[in-house]
């Protein structure tokens, strides 16, 4: 009786018995709010980390133009000449957009229903081909399509073995662009086993609109489930894409196609060997045998030298003439006409004195951005003469270190590239591929400076100051006076409805990227020659 007693006597109001199951209730949702809490600010800071990059540094100013590069090249007075070779100075990083500081996340995928699948095979030069993957990876993302790691140029003049994953990281593409579209590196089994049915193969229209491709090659994807882009050079309008998709093409090229860690390693070398010895010029000489050929332009060559540069673009083979290219459509060529055009590369000749005209000192230091210059030696003298300072890859690096770049020119071109766009000036002499995509790049990386050579009017100037028409203070007052606006300036592109070959190359101007913000940011900062 006494022990049923003390079982039913009333418990004090602060015993666990009493209030037990309130407080495991509270104790229960105080941990719940605390763990979720504790999730969610560690998915805000990691989605941050993933999306947050480190710019281009900003390298030294432009002020070389009024003859100030020679100051500006402070204390790094190692006196660099054509011999010399600073592949000693090892060990240096330079942080290039897209660097491996950025914390390893990947992005939530996103899901969809893919339509099929898109294999491409980018046609041309490091350059063309990158301005392409851009453009398909933003195809597939359109058309809700699944995109096949692409196929790089092996048959072009330039004979380059190379796969993407010699070039660009692709464990970085796939992930990187994971929330946008799904990328493999190969096309299942399933198609590439089946030797009854052939991939269906084709090229696209050049700088065709979104309706060509939702017209035109959603209903072929989705009849023969794989559809392959035999050539890939500009097939997407610069103009008239939804802001989305512009910026989807800038992410993929300056995010997302990052080069490989041996690529990225040599050159960040580069960049820290030319930057520690002061302020550098990249000049862009597009003068080789590859171009002068293409483009037919033989200004200043020798009776020799011009003869093998038709032979190259055609020989006799059994007797018949046949073109060594075919898909170099313009067989007969009047170089001089080409040249008052401005449809030439300039010679080196004619650079070094445009170069002096802008006020570039003597000792400025430039690396040159090219392969190997055409006429070697003898062409290049009077550049050398006036500028002592020049450099290039091959002489700041060891033999050994270029050794698994031999024979690869895309590889090779990638070094340049890099090092043009963290070069406080860049100066192409012609307006290729690689020279609309540096601009861009630079563009996007704070308006880097880079001079747009008129080479139109910059012939006849030169004819003029030849023929002794022009002395020179009216030479180089001319030249400056025709490059003022040219510089790499904040500018819209500029639209030509039905006729995109003649308007301005969205990857040369990704204005959509930069926005309107960072152009008035910037809209303060005088360009000087």
């Amino acid at each position: 009786m006494a022990d049923e007693a003390r079982a039913r006597k009333v418990l004090p109001p602060g015993s666990m018995a009493y209030g037990g199951s309130w407080w495991w209730r509270t104790a229960t949702r105080t941990w719940i709010l605390r763990l979720g809490s504790s999730i969610l600010i560690w998915t805000v800071l990691m989605q941050l980390a993933s999306v947050w990059h480190p710019r281009l540094p900003k390298s030294s100013s432009a002020a070389c133009f009024d003859g100030r590069g020679a100051a500006a090249s402070g204390g790094g007075g190692s006196g660099l000449n054509a011999s010399t070779n600073l592949s000693v100075l090892g060990g240096e990083e330079h942080a290039l957009s897209g660097t491996r500081s950025a914390p390893r996340v990947l992005l939530p995928r996103r899901l969809y229903r893919s339509n099929g699948y898109l294999r491409v095979s980018c046609n041309g030069g490091l350059n063309q081909m990158r301005a392409a993957i851009c453009d398909m990876v933003s195809i597939a993302r359109f058309l809700n399509l699944t995109l096949v790691v692409p196929e790089l140029d092996k048959t072009s003049f330039w004979a380059d073995r190379s796969d993407f994953g010699d070039i660009f990281d692709v464990d970085h593409f796939i992930n990187s662009l994971r929330d946008e579209v799904k990328i493999v590196r190969a096309l299942p089994k399933k198609f590439s086993t089946n030797i009854h049915t052939e991939v269906f193969s084709m090229p696209p229209v050049s700088w065709s609109g979104l309706k060509y491709y939702l017209k035109e090659i959603l209903p072929l994807i989705r009849k023969h489930k794989v559809v392959h882009f035999n050539r890939t050079d500009a097939r997407l309008a610069n103009n008239g894409l939804p802001l989305r998709l512009q910026k989807l093409r800038c992410r993929v090229n300056y995010k997302a196609l990052r080069f490989t860690p041996a690529i990225e390693a040599l050159g960040n070398k580069l960049i820290s060997i030319l930057q520690r010895n002061g302020f550098f010029v990249v000049l862009h000489l597009r003068y080789e045998m590859d171009m002068l050929s293409f483009s037919g332009c033989t200004h200043g060559c020798s009776a020799e030298e011009s003869e093998v540069l038709t032979r190259m673009r055609s020989f006799m083979y059994l007797w018949i003439s046949r073109y060594a290219y075919p898909w170099w459509k313009e067989k007969e060529i009047i170089s001089e006409k080409k040249r008052s055009e401005g449809l030439c590369p300039l010679t080196p000749e004619e650079t070094t004195l445009v170069l002096r005209a802008l006020g570039f000192a003597s000792d400025t230091l430039i690396y040159i951005a090219s392969g190997e210059i055409y006429g070697g030696d003898r062409r290049m003298a009077s550049l050398r003469a006036s500028y002592p300072r020049i450099l290039s890859k091959e002489m700041l690096l060891s033999a050994e270190e270029l050794s698994s770049f031999q024979n690869h020119s895309t590889q090779m071109a990638a070094l340049d590239y890099m090092v043009s766009v963290a070069s406080g000036v860049f100066v192409p002499t012609f307006d290729g591929n690689m020279a609309k995509v540096v601009e861009g790049h630079r563009r996007y990386s704070g308006f880097r400076e880079t001079i747009a050579l008129d080479r139109k009017e910059l012939v006849k100037l030169l004819d003029l100051l030849e023929g002794g028409k022009l002395s020179w203070d009216q030479f180089s007052t001319a030249v400056r006076e025709l490059h003022k606006d040219r510089m790499g300036q904040p500018t819209l592109r500029k639209v030509l409805p039905g006729r995109p070959k003649e308007e301005d190359y969205f990857y040369s101007n990704p204005q959509e990227c930069t926005g309107p913000s960072r152009i008035r940011s910037i809209g303060s900062r005088k360009f000087d020659i």
